[in-house]
Order: structure tokens, then C-alpha cells, then sequence
């Protein structure tokens, strides 16, 4: 999902440089520019949705419920193992 970053500096800069996030400042003619641009190019939307995410899949959270549901007995499956994938 592509993120524009309404400031002037990151401490994410692994997220500027794989492309899924856009440091746009804090100008409002910026931020409506950086919007505009996302929301009338396909293009640029599909090319930062589609780089790869240096933070994670999204899923950590459900794998950590599903584990901690089987631990608690509210589930009796064990989950799978997670696997590392380098998407």
C-alpha cells in the first residue's frame, strides 16, 4: 500500500528507498501534489504498491493470535510454522 510521509525527514528511510513510502513535507500544495499524483496515475500507484515491503507481510499480527488462540486452548489446530519468504 503506498504511504506518503507528511514530514520533512523519516527515521524510515529503508521504506523511501524500497519505494513503498514518499517523503512529501509538510506543504500543503505538496502533500495535495503527492495525493493528486497517486490518485490520477496508475502507474504510480501500482509502482509503489507493488515494491517490496521492507517492514513485513501485514500478516504478523493474525500469526500471533493464531498461536497465542492454540497456546490458550481456544484453538486445538497448531498453526503452521511461518516460513520466511523473500517476496
Amino acid at each position: 500500500m503506498p504511504v506518503l510521509v507528511l514530514r520533512e525527514t523519516t527515521e524510515r528511510p529503508e521504506g523511501v528507498a524500497a519505494g513503498t513510502l514518499k517523503l512529501v513535507g509538510t506543504k500543503t500544495e505538496d502533500v495535495l501534489d503527492a495525493m493528486k499524483q497517486l490518485l490520477e496515475n496508475s502507474e504510480t500507484h501500482k509502482k509503489m504498491a507493488t515494491a517490496k515491503n521492507p517492514y513485513g507481510d501485514g500478516t504478523a499480527a493474525m500469526r500471533i493470535l493464531d498461536i497465542l488462540a492454540y497456546e490458550f486452548g481456544q484453538n486445538n489446530e497448531r498453526p503452521e510454522n511461518f516460513k520466511v519468504v523473500d517476496n
